[in-house]
């Protein structure tokens, strides 16, 4: 076994070649072992396994700065820094990280799971060398899987060629970012390579330079630089050298001594940036990802065992695509628009049924709200569907491309709330906190499968733009007779003492907390306000009699729903009728992953943490 004596890239320097393809084998299955228990990004791991260690036997880190984007594609970078022997609790609470995290390691310079940004990073960390005088230190930036869709990527590589900054690139070409990569780019980097034309026109080309006589060597030394000059002229080395960014390639990416060749090449430029286009194949050596074409097992969901649980409880995701299928059959105007998530946000099916009402714009949440923008002026009534942490790199456009012009836009937000497993920078707790503060942006959080297609329905019947947001996971149900309508909020339960305003996911919670409360004697209302923007004026009027109000939701206290609710009240008859309003929350804060009911329970945000934050509020309230 070679991968127990990897404990530092250094140790990699000493192995052979065919040394070197076992510990691949090794390592790969060692993953998919891992990986299958743990959950995580599978099959970008499994491509990256050569191409990662070429790297470190090239370069030396952490003295050379190895950069990832995306940062799910670095778990073999992660088990040959000496972080082998705790990948088991990789994505476990207390464990290791998904991504890259400066915490875990000094060979880890960026926690990078928002893609497309890691060339600014590294055109940042060459600047600051030349600026303090050290440049000593090489720095790489891999990029791929999915990142060069996003623009970011485009601006960095511009300033980059125009800097004249010396980094090495790679692209780590595998034609996907989660599912197969939505851009011209990513098309003109294989067009060549799969041209049916081109591979039989230098077929024959080459068989007829070799028959000449005499000049045998001079011929197929001159139709060599004609084929790189005509690749030059059609493929990706013209945009590249258009930009200042000097291309090589493509090489295979999972030949570790002509990657070793090439890399040891660019680290020996010194005229600028240069980009080595890599082409390695997503999920290699597993055969369940090789055979998956949409996803190639990008990420794997660990699925329960439990005989009883054999039938998979409907998600919020899954709600969504039956409403959004419905709407689009009732109505052919209504569009879809996703950012290199169709498979995540439940779109697949929607794209299947109606392929050209559907746009996967690749890893560019910004275009895709902005081409909503232009679709609803043209007619269309468009859904953007993204993850809540995704959503935050497009305010500025649901800002003033959408909210200004008070377009038909809806934004359909997954993942909202603690998310778990995958760490701070997936959590979607800020997205109430941005979308509340957007004139006119119409605001829904359902707190079942049920509501969430009723707010569809009623969102695209809206005049100006709206955000449905919904947690990750199995989703409440509830009865059609228990299902609100239009902009109304509900009233759950009634008591004399305490309202409690409990904002879509922590509905569940909440009652647990008044069912708690009330065995102690302590009559609880409860309301789930359904649309957090326009707020139900009934609702506001009845909290209002109450001695406590108290607001619960899965995002950050500070300028979330209970601050507006909490703003709300005391704008009845100038505050006169305002009680005491206690909001609770998730802190201003980065929190570390976990499982969402422990993450939850530790915030004070499952029923029994509720029911004792409202003891205290009610005691703390009590004349002396």
């Amino acid at each position: 076994m070679y991968l127990e004596r990897i404990d530092s890239p250094s140790d990699l320097r000493r192995l052979s070649y065919p040394e070197l393809d076992e510990l691949a084998s090794e390592l790969r299955a060692f993953i998919v072992n891992t990986v299958t228990v743990t959950g995580g990004h599978l099959g970008s791991n499994l491509g990256a396994v050569e191409l990662t260690l070429a790297l470190h036997r090239v370069f030396d880190s952490p003295h050379d700065i190895l950069l990832w984007d995306t940062g799910h594609q670095a778990y073999v970078h992660k088990l040959v820094t000496g972080r082998r022997d705790s990948f088991a609790t990789l994505r476990q609470e207390g464990g290791l990280s998904g991504y890259p995290n400066r915490t875990e390691s000094e060979h880890d310079w960026v926690e990078n799971s928002h893609a497309s940004t890691i060339l600014s990073y590294a055109h940042g960390f060459a600047t600051a060398q030349r600026v303090m005088g050290d440049p000593g230190r090489r720095i790489v930036a891999v990029v791929g899987d999915g990142s060069l869709t996003g623009g970011m990527a485009y601006e960095a590589l511009n300033n980059l060629g125009h800097s004249g900054c010396k980094v090495i690139i790679i692209l780590n070409d595998n034609g996907r970012s989660y599912a197969p990569t939505v851009s011209r780019l990513s098309q003109s980097l294989t067009r060549l390579r799969l041209s049916r034309t081109y591979q039989r026109t230098r077929f024959r080309m080459g068989h007829v330079v070799e028959e000449m006589p005499f000049i045998r060597r001079l011929a197929a030394s001159g139709w060599s630089g004609m084929r790189t000059a005509v690749q030059g002229l059609t493929g990706p080395s013209v945009f590249f050298d258009a930009l200042g960014v000097r291309y090589t390639g493509p090489i295979d990416g999972h030949d570790i001594e002509g990657m070793e060749r090439a890399l040891t090449g660019a680290a020996e430029y010194n005229e600028g940036p240069i980009i080595i286009h890599v082409l390695t194949h997503k999920g290699k050596g597993y055969a369940p990802a090789e055979e998956d074409t949409v996803q190639r097992l990008h990420d794997f969901k660990v699925v329960s065992t439990d005989p009883s649980s054999s039938a998979s409880p409907q998600t919020y995701t899954d709600a969504f695509t039956g409403a959004i299928l419905a709407a689009a059959e009732r109505d052919p105007r209504v569009f879809a628009i996703t950012a290199a998530m169709s498979g995540p946000t439940g779109l697949l099916p929607f794209e299947s049924r109606y392929p050209e009402r559907f746009m996967d714009v690749g890893i560019a949440e910004q275009h895709a709200v902005t081409a909503a923008a232009g679709m609803a002026m043209g007619g269309l009534r468009p859904v953007v569907a993204v993850y809540s942490t995704f959503f935050t790199r497009a305010l500025d456009q649901a800002v003033f491309d959408v909210g200004l012009h008070k377009l038909p836009v809806v934004f359909a937000l997954d993942r909202a709330g603690i998310t778990g497993d995958n760490g701070p920078s997936h959590h979607g707790i800020f997205d109430l906190a941005l979308t509340l503060e957007i004139p006119g942006l119409t605001v829904y959080a359902p707190s079942s499968a049920q509501e969430l297609t009723v707010m569809l329905d009623h969102a695209l019947t809206l005049e100006g733009p709206s955000a449905i947001r919904w947690p990750n996971g199995a989703a409440r149900q509830i009865p059609d007779s228990e299902v609100g309508a239009g902009l109304e909020a509900r009233q759950l339960l009634s008591g004399e003492d305490v309202c409690i305003i409990a904002v879509g996911n922590m509905v569940g919670a909440a009652r647990e907390a008044a069912e708690k409360l009330a065995s102690e004697g302590i009559g609880v209302t409860l309301w789930d306000p359904r649309v957090l923007a326009p707020l139900d004026p009934d609702m506001l009027s009845d909290a209002a009699r109450h001695r406590l109000v108290v607001t619960v939701e899965d995002g950050v206290r500070e300028g979330g729903a209970g601050s507006h609710i909490h703003g709300a009240l005391a704008d009845l008859n100038g505050g006169r009728r305002c009680p005491p309003v206690l909001v609770l929350g998730t802190p201003l804060d980065y929190i570390p992953h976990a499982k969402p009911s422990a993450i939850l329970a530790r915030l004070g945000l499952g029923g029994e943490g509720i029911a004792t934050s409202v003891r205290h509020a009610l005691a703390a309230a009590e004349p002396d």
